[in-house]
């Protein structure tokens, strides 16, 4: 093998002539020239790729850092000339070796966010010797060139909608999961219909009219718009949100029951109400023997509490049932809660009327909204990966390089 491809194979660079290499006592780096191979590039636009006219010679030569050599920094050195193009104006060539705006290689940045997926903020910064900063600014530049390759909103019929808080003082994401790959296709700083409704104007109305399914929590101002928006889609209420609803419910009522009988002077009696908090909210396989006691002592020393707690298993059941007898047993759910004349499930169950097509299609369909928990839990962890994100920017992009199928492989590797 001749010695130049040598080099560019231990420098990670296509369509590329290496003509010398070079050791900088100096800086103790190691600086390759280079130039990109005839019609790599040459006379093309770094932003749109378009073929332009020359500009001028730029600023001369510059450096790109590219991946060490052994345990010296290493990097390439070439002309940097101006094309002029008619939509970015003066803009500085393409080069095959960098994106454009980067002061590293293409594969320096593929490596560095890979690494940012599977490794530690301290891992990275050290073993590439580079900023947290930097990192963020790479990641943000192949999730920009992956999205711009593949379009992230392909074949979409199936999403699920939600948000997850990413600071304190109520700071939230919205954040969009197709059902059927579990990836991330979109997310953005807001909890609002106005951040909601960017979404769907990036999708486009062609492809609004293709999306059949959505599920989500109940919140209102998710269904307006999905309903605005989305005519063809059904919507489908999280199941895991309607036993929230429940379990509320019943920690309401045995609240009440606490403090009746803490008023009363009924000590033993509130205490051991307190006790059953866990009890009641656990689902029945998971309980303890200890738990178990203290729920069958519920059952004899309050009817209505105990009552709360049936009609809680039984919305569970709905859920596990699906179908039409998932839908057959919610309509005797209801019946049965409105009839309990207890105050918090009688307005649960007016809740329940409420969002009832959303639920029963969810039922039907078996869409919930466990993909996008999974999503949101991922989110958080990369969070405390990165003890936190001052810029949701910085996060998007790193749930996107993560979660929206935009790692690259590293640098001499094939994707997975």
């Amino acid at each position: 093998m001749q010695m130049a491809k040598v080099w560019q194979r231990l420098l990670g660079v296509e369509r590329t002539v290496v003509e010398s290499v070079v050791f900088d006592e100096d800086d103790e780096v190691i600086v390759a020239s280079v130039r990109p191979r005839k019609g790599a590039g040459k006379r093309r636009c770094g932003r749109c790729g378009r073929r332009c006219p020359g500009y001028d010679r730029g600023d001369g030569r510059r450096r790109w850092r590219t991946l060490d050599l052994g345990a010296i920094p290493a990097y390439l050195e070439a002309e940097a000339p101006r094309v002029d193009c008619p939509e970015h104006g003066p803009t500085v060539v393409q080069v095959p070796w960098a994106r454009h705006g980067a002061g590293h290689t293409r594969a320096f940045d593929d490596q560095v966010s890979w690494l940012a997926t599977h490794c530690s903020k301290s891992a990275v910064t050290q073993l590439m010797r580079v900023a947290w900063r930097t990192v963020g600014s790479i990641v943000t530049r192949v999730v920009a060139d992956a999205r711009a390759e593949r379009d992230p909103f392909e074949n979409l019929t199936r999403i699920g909608i939600d948000e997850i808080s990413y600071k304190k003082g109520h700071k939230y994401l919205i954040v969009v999961v197709d059902h059927d790959t579990g990836a991330l296709v979109w997310a953005k700083a807001g909890r609002d219909k106005k951040t909601l409704r960017a979404f769907f104007d990036a999708l486009g109305e062609e492809r609004c009219a293709n999306v059949k399914l959505v599920s989500a929590d109940g919140a209102e101002w998710i269904a307006g718009v999905v309903a605005e928006r989305c005519t063809n889609a059904v919507r489908c209420m999280d199941p895991f949100h309607v036993v929230q609803w429940c379990t509320d419910a019943l920690d309401e009522v045995r609240r009440d029951v606490w403090n009746a009988a803490r008023k009363g002077g009924m000590k033993a009696l509130a205490g051991e109400m307190k006790g059953a908090r866990y009890a009641l909210w656990k689902n029945p396989e998971d309980l303890t023997e200890h738990q178990k006691a203290k729920l069958a002592w519920v059952a004899k020393a309050n009817a209505p509490l105990f009552r709360a707690y049936l009609m809680k298993e039984q919305l569970r059941q709905v859920f596990r049932l699906r179908g039409d007898a998932g839908i057959a047993l919610l309509k005797a759910w209801l019946a049965w809660a409105s009839r309990s004349k207890i105050a918090a499930f009688v307005e649960l169950a007016r809740t329940v009327r409420k969002h009832r097509a959303a639920i029963e299609a969810a039922l039907t369909h078996g869409l919930t909204n466990a993909r996008v928990e999974s999503v949101n839990t991922k989110i958080r962890l990369l969070q405390r990966v990165a003890f936190g994100y001052r810029d949701p920017e910085a996060l998007i992009a790193m749930a996107m390089l993560d979660l929206g199928g935009c790692c690259p492989p590293l640098p001499g590797r094939r994707a997975a």
